[in-house]
């Protein structure tokens, strides 16, 4: 009956010290207050949607969409991202372990006639196996706080790995893009020399009839070297924008000859941009700063909580006996069941300050995220205003290209028939060979930009990749 009694108060002592974990000491986990202005400067009207389209829908140049899905699978900063999402994954699993109590299982036989370091003149023999419990009482939610930390930082790094993704898919179309286009700067080199060395030749001609003077000679040579010298340069960026972009497949730089042209792209149609605010659930570098937050916010609570005494139950649990007869008799059985506390008296206000400095580190998480959130506003901002200039610029560019091609035609009818001098020549197919260059990177631009633009949005990440 005494028995039952002890048992009775000890199962009500434990079930209090039990509901007494579910306090939690620390601050609960807040949002940011942000500000969001009502639209982009550079829209000229907000819309209300949270939806983008799929990045296939964006990038729907079949090449390209093989060169991202490789990157997606392949490249070495991805799958290193992935690698700390599995990492903190495991984390989170020893945190909440924190959270159950612990089970040892031991075992020990000895035989001899020394008691310690002296012999005792009787030999004697001992067996015993133990399970041993230990459980923590966490008053003060110290586990509790660590676990809310440790899937913050989950969390944070699932964001972190959606972010990588999204600026690689980005990233491989910023180098596919750059690699027509120095493909196409390349076919405009080699045809203007083709072109250069053909007149070369008739000015060749006409000099060694006496009809030109020799400085005609001279500039339609330097015209020519100039065309050619482009040629190498353009080779050479070529082999450095195949190599990065090999890089980013997760591959050795290799030559990359399965690729559209320029000229074939279009850009997409439409990209809904929608409200500022929703950037704010959209981007997964914001949610990523945001879960960051969270996670420091609870190392303020396990730091509080450090400042509490801590109470630890145990149980001992086994059989115990000098010989293998008796091992599993009721006389073998022995057991324990223990309490202990543990708490800091005076420590110089280390335990104070430690809480000092995670207050502080949140402040700092917080003004991360909010630089986090501030920077997405200033580059949606300017990836609006760069395809809207860019779209102006390219028009007034074709102009100046349709304009230029007329007159370098005109220009060598004109010498042709010793109605001007060479000199007019000269300037209207540098001039020409300028403005298509130029054209060239003012295409591989504007499909940039629309790019840059479906990243600073957030790109659609959460449904496909």
């Amino acid at each position: 009956m005494m028995k039952h009694h002890i048992l009775q108060k000890s199962g009500t002592i434990i079930l209090c010290l039990v509901i007494m974990t579910g306090c939690m000491v620390g601050p609960n986990f807040q949002k940011s207050e942000i500000k969001s202005p009502e639209n982009f400067r550079a829209q000229t009207a907000a819309t209300d949607t949270n939806a983008l389209p799929d990045w296939q829908s964006i990038y729907t140049d079949k090449a390209l969409a093989d060169l991202i899905d490789s990157a997606l699978q392949n490249n070495l900063d991805a799958r290193m991202a992935l690698s700390r999402v599995n990492e903190s994954r495991a984390y989170l699993g020893m945190a909440r372990a924190d959270l159950y109590p612990s089970l040892m299982l031991g075992g020990n036989t000895m035989y001899g006639n020394t008691l310690g370091a002296f012999p005792t003149g009787k030999t004697s023999a001992s067996l015993t196996a133990t399970a041993n419990i230990n459980w923590e009482i966490a008053f003060w939610g110290k586990y509790r706080r660590a676990n809310e930390a440790a899937l913050a930082e989950l969390t944070a790094s699932e964001y972190g790995l959606k972010a990588i993704q999204l600026s690689l898919v980005a990233g491989v179309a910023e180098s596919y893009y750059s690699l027509l286009d120095y493909k196409k700067r390349l076919v405009i080199a080699q045809r203007t020399l083709a072109t250069r060395t053909e007149f070369l030749r008739i000015i060749q001609e006409r000099f060694d009839k006496g009809i030109v003077p020799e400085i005609d000679l001279n500039q339609a040579q330097i015209q020519e070297a100039y065309a050619a010298s482009s040629i190498p340069v353009y080779k050479r960026s070529i082999a450095f924008t195949e190599n990065a972009l090999s890089v980013l497949l997760g591959k050795a730089p290799q030559t990359l000859d399965n690729v559209s042209e320029l000229d074939k792209l279009t850009p997409p149609e439409n990209i809904p941009v929608g409200m500022p605010s929703q950037l704010l659930a959209r981007r997964p570098d914001i949610l990523e700063a945001e879960q960051q937050l969270k996670a420091q916010n609870a190392r303020i609570g396990v730091a509080q909580a450090l400042r509490f005494p801590s109470i630890s139950l145990t149980g001992l649990f086994g059989l115990a006996s000098t010989d293998l007869e008796s091992f599993n008799t009721g006389d073998a059985v022995m057991g324990s069941v223990g309490a202990g506390i543990l708490g800091p008296i005076f420590q110089f206000g280390k335990n104070k300050r430690r809480v000092e400095a995670e207050k502080e580190r949140t402040q700092q998480m917080r003004l991360n995220y909010e630089k986090t959130v501030l920077a997405a506003f200033r580059e949606t901002e300017d990836a609006l205003v760069t395809i809207q200039t860019l779209l102006e610029e390219k028009q007034l560019v074709q102009k100046q290209l349709s304009a230029s091609d007329n007159a370098a035609k005109l220009s060598k009818q004109r010498y042709d028939g010793g109605i001007t001098s060479y000199l007019e020549v000269l300037e209207a197919e540098r001039t020409l060979f300028e403005i298509e260059l130029y054209y060239s990177e003012l295409q591989k631009r504007v499909f940039t930009a629309y790019s840059n633009l479906y990243k600073t949005l957030g790109g659609g990440w959460a449904d496909d990749l």
